[in-house]
């Protein structure tokens, strides 16, 4: 008999994924495809975003169908929204949804439907190890271009029901580490070649404070403290180390307070800029830390893809 499988879509604002999972688990597929940003640009609009998705998807979805010998679909889903909140919508999703609402018609199985965030979350969840988290409510951090929110989540029917109990105020921290990339010479997106330049700093970094409030922080003037610094000194390696180490303050210092506040232990960390090994290490210094792994923190369908098991198991 075949393989019976799960497949999830993702269309975000960055990155169009397709995942695939069995019922063990195992991860049969993380297929991404990077939406195209223009040399200099800091991001694309919605329906530049829409656009690149429904030019991904083809290939995307041809590249898993030459993984399927001996494997079968028996259950679909998607993240048709960013959040679990009321009134969150971006129109990049509607590739996905239109893609996955196809497919399901035409295998004829079911079609579940989940945020990004949560799909993020499971992700992290499921390659850190971490399922223990599921039990109980638990304190997580998405942290990425389009986000940086520190939430208390819990395992519901869709996913996970999520409140947003701190995170930044203004500036996300993928904002600003491609925001300063970018001002710097650097691709966008910024994350991976800002790291390698950080990696080869030998200088004393300069302390900054943030400015938090509970369990929220201000980024903004992250950008301008970093970039005065570049245009002070030159020095990219040192300028990059300060982003990050910034950075890593921010998010410790929230999760500090998250714990004071909740008396929970272990905290989540999913999303792009958690793949970053500075930052990781900086928390995991000071914290009982639980992170997806490099592949499943940036944007991915598998997070999906193990949700819609899940769900299809609880019919």
């Amino acid at each position: 008999m075949p393989t019976e499988c799960f497949l999830g879509i993702d269309t975000s604002n960055y990155t169009t994924s397709v995942g695939l999972v069995d019922k063990s688990g195992e991860v049969l597929a993380n297929i991404k495809r990077p939406l195209p940003v223009g040399e200099g640009e800091r991001g694309l609009r919605q329906s530049d975003a829409l656009f690149a998705h429904v030019k991904n998807l083809p290939s995307a979805m041809q590249e898993l169908a030459s993984l399927m010998d001996g494997r079968s679909i028996i259950a679909i889903g998607v993240s048709g929204r960013p959040r679990n909140v009321e009134g969150s919508y971006m129109p990049c999703f509607l590739g996905g949804v239109a893609a996955a609402q196809s497919a399901a018609a035409v295998h004829g199985v079911p079609l579940y439907t989940f945020s990004h965030q949560c799909g993020h979350l499971m992700a992290a969840v499921h390659s850190s190890g971490r399922y223990d988290l599921l039990a109980h409510p638990f304190g997580a951090f998405h942290v990425s271009g389009g986000t940086t929110e520190l939430v208390r989540a819990e395992k519901a029917k869709g996913g996970f029901c999520v409140s947003c109990v701190g995170g930044a105020k203004d500036l996300h921290a993928g904002q600003a580490v491609d925001r300063i990339g970018v001002a710097m010479g650097l691709s966008f997106p910024c994350g991976p070649a800002l790291e390698a330049l950080a990696l080869q700093n030998t200088k004393k970094i300069p302390r900054k404070r943030v400015a938090q409030d509970g369990c929220y922080v201000n980024l903004s003037g992250l950008e301008n403290m970093a970039l005065k610094l570049y245009h002070d000194t030159g020095d990219a390696p040192l300028t990059a180390a300060f982003v990050f180490d910034f950075l890593g303050n921010a998010l410790v210092e929230m999760a500090k307070a998250y714990q004071a506040l909740y008396g929970e232990g272990t905290m989540l960390f999913a999303g792009g800029v958690m793949s970053n090994s500075i930052l990781r290490s900086r928390i995991e210094s000071e914290l009982d830390a639980a992170f997806a792994s490099p592949a499943l923190s940036a944007d991915n369908a598998v997070g999906i893809a193990l949700l819609t098991a899940m769900a299809h198991a609880a019919e």
